[in-house]
């Protein structure tokens, strides 16, 4: 079955992070300047192209109009040490790729694609570390980013305090979810750690904070694409009603 949209290829040479970048975006079908588009930028893009199969749901959900005129864009990493660098809260490179993220991708994507101008009209979505960067980057810049989904998100100590920190995140839609069988996952820097009980205790917080939050917790879930994947109809037609 071949895809219906269209899959466009954009590079930008960036100036935070010194390299060049490449991003993928997916048009849907019926993608016209008269329309106006949500965006939704997905970290790990090739993986939720590949794994999470967004590009055949794109195209099922806007046939069956269970979602709203939505763009796809997917931005992907060199290998797990460069993912490290740039989407963990520590990594050495975190704080440039989220420049990277509202100064450079942003506004090329508002130069191409038809869109509101405005935050709600920007997602950001990850798993795990991916998640992780969707919540650190909106709660900095919650003008440009209106709605985030983050799947099994890595959570410690600086991703709490950081939330904790925010008086109000009413202008942000959270979508969020774990697993609750999370409690022993093997990370790529070669430790285990548990995510449900730090996920339990964001979740918590995020409660209190006036943000529109849906919270899931996934029955036997664990650290894979096989439940991120599932999850993933329900996560596109919340964000994109």
């Amino acid at each position: 079955m071949g895809r219906k949209g269209k899959m466009i290829e954009k590079q930008i040479d960036s100036d935070y992070l010194d390299e060049s970048m490449s991003i993928q975006i997916y048009q849907p079908e019926s993608f016209s300047d008269l329309y106006k588009y949500d965006i939704c930028i997905m970290q790990d893009g090739n993986d939720y192209f590949q794994m999470g199969r967004v590009a055949t749901l794109s195209d099922r959900l806007h046939e069956s109009k269970e979602i709203s005129n939505t763009v796809f864009v997917g931005i992907h990493y060199k290998d797990k040490h460069d993912r490290r660098k740039k989407y963990h809260p520590s990594g050495e490179q975190n704080k440039a790729y989220i420049k990277f993220l509202v100064h450079e991708v942003v506004p090329l994507l508002d130069s191409i694609i038809p869109t509101y101008h405005m935050g709600r009209s920007r997602t950001l979505i990850g798993d795990s570390l991916a998640g992780t960067l969707a919540l650190m980057t909106a709660i900095q810049y919650p003008n440009t980013f209106g709605k985030i989904a983050m799947q099994s998100p890595y959570v410690d100590e600086t991703v709490l305090e950081a939330v904790n920190k925010i008086d109000n995140l009413s202008t942000i839609d959270i979508y969020h979810t774990i697993g609750t069988n999370e409690t022993d996952v093997s990370m790529t820097d070669g430790n285990r750690a548990d995510f449900l009980t730090p996920n339990r205790k964001l979740h918590a917080i995020l409660q209190e904070k006036g943000a529109t939050y849906l919270y899931h917790e996934l029955d036997e879930g664990e650290h894979t694409w096989k439940y991120w994947q599932k999850d993933m109809k329900r996560l596109l037609t919340s964000l994109f009603e």
